[in-house]
């Protein structure tokens, strides 16, 4: 693992959320897309070399959605870079990492992600991305 990619933070208003953020960080997001596979919509913040990335949901069978219904808003999830995603993945199942999904999607913001269940680490959910090249 390289770095942290990003911070994932679920929240109900996403607009509301990137005029508190952009307030807090003293600068816009640079990117919101929507991704469908997820039915979410994000926002990224760049902060330094690691990034901030607002999570709405868009349908109620979301994640985020699911999440929000017994959570507060705040921190979902953590993202490391990966430069491998593929051989990260065998390498972590074998230190006995169970993974939400096998197999690397299409995320946001142009990466491949993979999703390691909380249940194997310390109920932190961990999302692994890789550039797309």
């Amino acid at each position: 693992m390289r770095k942290i990619e990003h911070l994932g933070i679920a929240v109900k208003d996403i607009k509301k959320a990137n005029e508190t953020f952009a307030k807090l960080l003293g600068k816009s997001s640079y990117k919101q897309e929507t991704v469908e596979s997820e039915a979410v919509t994000t926002s990224f913040f760049e902060i330094g070399e690691s990034k901030i990335e607002l999570v709405q949901a868009t349908a109620e069978t979301s994640a985020i959605h699911k999440y929000l219904d017994k959570n507060r808003e705040g921190i979902h999830h953590i993202a490391f870079d990966v430069a491998d995603i593929y051989a990260e993945i065998e390498r972590l199942k074998s230190e006995g990492f169970i993974f939400i999904n096998d197999q690397p999607k299409q995320g946001a913001d142009n990466k491949l992600v993979v999703f390691i269940h909380p249940k194997s680490a310390n109920g932190l959910l961990v999302e692994l991305c890789q550039e797309r090249s």
